[in-house]
């Protein structure tokens, strides 16, 4: 499981995020829902328990949410080179629902040409591009 960074939160899910599963994170405007996506890009690729190992991510964004110096902030606490976690984050900016769905192709297409590397995708915010084009 990876850790959300919330020994709380950990505990409401049952030890953290099941990788290899699907987890949505829904609320209000500014509620924190990619705050959480920042902090689990930089958690995500960190060793956990249970023989976790650690991966790298795919992160979507509809919404132009995406900032590396957050992700950087959060690494600092970490310790960890700000290139190489950022290196470790596959990020593409999808501009419509149609390039969404190509994004989420090219993303399934990488989990299979290299299996057991990436260890969470998160798509920032996957309804945004739907609702604004229907």
């Amino acid at each position: 499981k990876i850790s959300t960074g919330s020994k709380r939160l950990d505990k409401l899910l049952g030890g953290g995020l099941e990788s290899m599963a699907i987890t949505e994170a829904f609320g209000e405007f500014r509620t924190g829902k990619t705050q959480l996506s920042h902090s689990l890009c930089v958690l995500t690729q960190l060793p956990g328990a249970n023989g976790y190992s650690g991966g790298k991510v795919i992160y979507i964004d509809t919404e132009n949410t995406f900032r590396p110096d957050r992700l950087r902030a959060i690494a600092d606490r970490f310790n960890l080179d700000h290139t190489a976690m950022l290196d470790n984050v596959l990020y593409a900016r999808a501009y419509t629902s149609e390039h969404q769905l190509e994004l989420l192709d090219f993303a399934a297409a990488k989990c299979h040409e290299e299996p057991g590397i990436f260890k969470l995708l998160i798509v920032d915010s996957v309804m945004a591009l739907f609702s604004s084009g229907f």
